[in-house]
């Protein structure tokens, strides 16, 4: 445990007992299961709003599992367009150092979002208002999101010297993140779940477009 704990330092301090260029941590598998078991952390939390007695338990289970899944998966659909870019602009050499740079940023994500879990169970005691749960964890996810970009950008500096045209595949990858996350995150709700409906992993409605949902709520303040 006390191993686990300083790689998750390593990787927040963006460095590493290894000898990998630009401090990047070279083991893909430990980076993922930084991803799982900090994301679950976070998650197990985040399913607590409405208590954890009699069925409601089972939406701490299934927020713990679609956090890491949300994070994993989000980034593997995101992976074949960002290797097809990189080996456009001729950066196909450094794409397997990329690639642990994003794996470690996604790791660091996971690592962030567990230590803002505290504050989630403090708000979840002081408000019973589900909106208001929905959107303070949305400002969670927003301040890891902040953070792993910080993270992001100091794992992809050795790269950048090497080739400028990395900066733009940094750019790149977050707004593809952003974009396939926004709707991974629709897909996968419930992730506070509603105390007043069933417990369920996935909503009927579960395939909808999230962008279009977000256009009707923009046009409808209009």
């Amino acid at each position: 445990m006390t191993g686990f704990l300083l790689r998750a330092d390593d990787i927040l301090r963006r460095r590493t007992r290894t000898v990998e260029a630009g401090g990047v941590p070279s083991s893909l598998v430990l980076l993922a299961v930084n991803v799982a078991v900090f994301g679950m952390i976070y998650g197990a939390v985040l399913g607590t709003f409405g208590g954890v007695g009699g069925e409601r338990i089972w939406q701490v289970i299934y927020a713990a599992v679609k956090v890491p899944l949300l994070l994993s998966v989000t980034f593997l659909i995101g992976l074949p367009s960002f290797f097809v870019l990189n080996t456009l602009l001729g950066l196909r050499r450094d794409f397997a150092e990329a690639i642990r740079a994003l794996v470690a940023t996604q790791a660091g994500l996971a690592i962030v979002l567990a230590s803002l879990a505290p504050l989630t169970a403090v708000w979840y005691a002081s408000s019973g208002s589900y909106a208001a749960a929905l959107r303070f964890n949305l400002l969670m996810f927003a301040v890891a999101s902040l953070g792993a970009q910080v993270l992001l950008r100091g794992y992809y500096r050795p790269l950048i010297r090497r080739n400028r045209r990395h900066r733009w595949m940094l750019w790149t990858w977050l707004v593809i993140y952003a974009f396939v996350g926004v709707q991974m995150a629709w897909t996968l709700r419930p992730f506070v779940g509603d105390p007043n409906a069933d417990v369920q992993f996935f909503r009927r409605e579960a395939w909808g477009n999230a962008y279009v949902v977000v256009a009707d709520l923009i046009r409808g303040l209009f």
